[in-house]
């Protein structure tokens, strides 16, 4: 991979590189994704070389204290940098690298799960802020009385997929309501999905016109001088599949087809290779109903804090964390769960 990075540096000093913008595009993508993997690797191997030098030091100084602070320190560095590594060596699949677009439904529970939806949202936004990450909203139903009904983002950042694909699923919230005069518990749902967004050259196919009806209304929002006034949001249905995407994200409701098609495409892609490796049940039937018995991790308020995946076994106590963005552990636990050696030495995740 490094011979293959030198040979594509060397494409690129080339006075005639950006004649083919795409070509030129594909390459540059190919040597970010060499470098992605290599980059680990030889910085972990300086830090290994750093460390051992610094253990002679140590030897030689009769240990003394402050060079075995210093030694203790950096070991806890290499640790944590070798975690991260390790963390991203799972993300081999074919679409990990790709940005996702992630949806989240409000389900059984009324306002309630519209609020529940908003907070999970938030939750994301803040992961996706600290990952120094990007987000952009393409849709958003506002709920009757709080909250969403749905929303529909895309995450953009490096492998971007291979780490939101684990949010996947029910999630469950445990509560005394707000809206609830009598200060009652209540339980709400919101379904999650995630997709990769598709590449254009892998989206290079044609769907027929029969099978799509395409519907523009006004965007919702505050208002202003452009919002709610003309019909620039489109919506569109693939008949066949019944999968319905839309997008008022863009003034321009040219723009905002664009965008719906691209993400329509995508789900298509997604269903399609589904199909091929026949399971379906994986992406989309997992999920099930939005509601009692099929969720993935349950969000407990009262009567204790408690945020559990009940996939991984993966908990922690400090519920205001998570809620600002802290999902790493989550997420974490869901990939080391696909690598056998990580799942079989059967440990207990928790915030320790």
């Amino acid at each position: 991979k490094q011979k293959l990075i030198a040979e594509k540096e060397t494409v690129m000093a080339s006075d005639t590189f950006w004649n083919d913008q795409s070509a030129a595009q594909k390459t540059i993508n190919e040597l970010n994704s060499l470098k992605a993997a290599v980059t680990p690797q030889l910085e972990l191997k300086a830090k290994l070389d750093d460390l051992l030098v610094l253990e002679e030091l140590v030897k030689e100084s009769e240990n003394d204290p402050d060079l075995a602070q210093e030694l203790a320190n950096e070991c806890q560095s290499l640790y944590k940098f070798l975690d991260e590594a390790e963390i991203k060596s799972f993300l081999s699949g074919p679409l990990d690298a790709n940005n996702a677009i992630i949806t989240i439904h409000a389900g059984a529970g009324g306002t309630e799960s519209c609020d529940w939806c908003e907070m999970l949202f938030r939750m994301y936004s803040r992961w996706v802020e600290k990952r120094g990450w990007k987000m952009e909203i393409d849709d958003l139903q506002a709920g009757e009385e709080a909250g969403f009904s749905k929303i529909t983002a895309r995450i953009i950042g490096d492998h971007a997929y291979g780490y939101c694909k684990s949010e996947r699923g029910v999630h469950r919230l445990v509560r005394i309501s707000p809206f609830d005069s009598n200060k009652r518990r209540h339980t709400s749902f919101c379904s999650v999905d995630v997709i990769a967004e598709i590449q254009d050259d892998l989206l290079d196919f044609q769907i027929p016109d029969e099978d799509l009806r395409i519907d523009t209304y006004r965007s919702s929002g505050k208002g202003g001088q452009h919002v709610n006034k003309t019909e620039s949001a489109v919506r569109i249905t693939h008949i066949p599949s019944g999968i319905v995407v839309s997008c008022q994200n863009e003034r321009s409701q040219i723009k905002n087809k664009t965008t719906a098609m691209k993400e329509l495409k995508s789900r298509l892609y997604e269903r399609i290779q589904d199909e091929k490796r026949a399971e379906m049940d994986k992406f989309y039937g997992e999920k099930g109903e939005i509601s009692w018995g099929n969720q993935i991790r349950s969000y407990v308020f009262q009567p204790y804090q408690m945020v559990k995946d009940l996939r991984t076994g993966a908990q922690t106590g400090n519920m205001a964390a998570v809620m600002d963005g802290d999902i790493d552990l989550f997420v974490n636990a869901f990939l080391r769960a696909g690598c056998p050696t990580c799942r079989n030495k059967n440990i207990q995740i928790d915030d320790e």
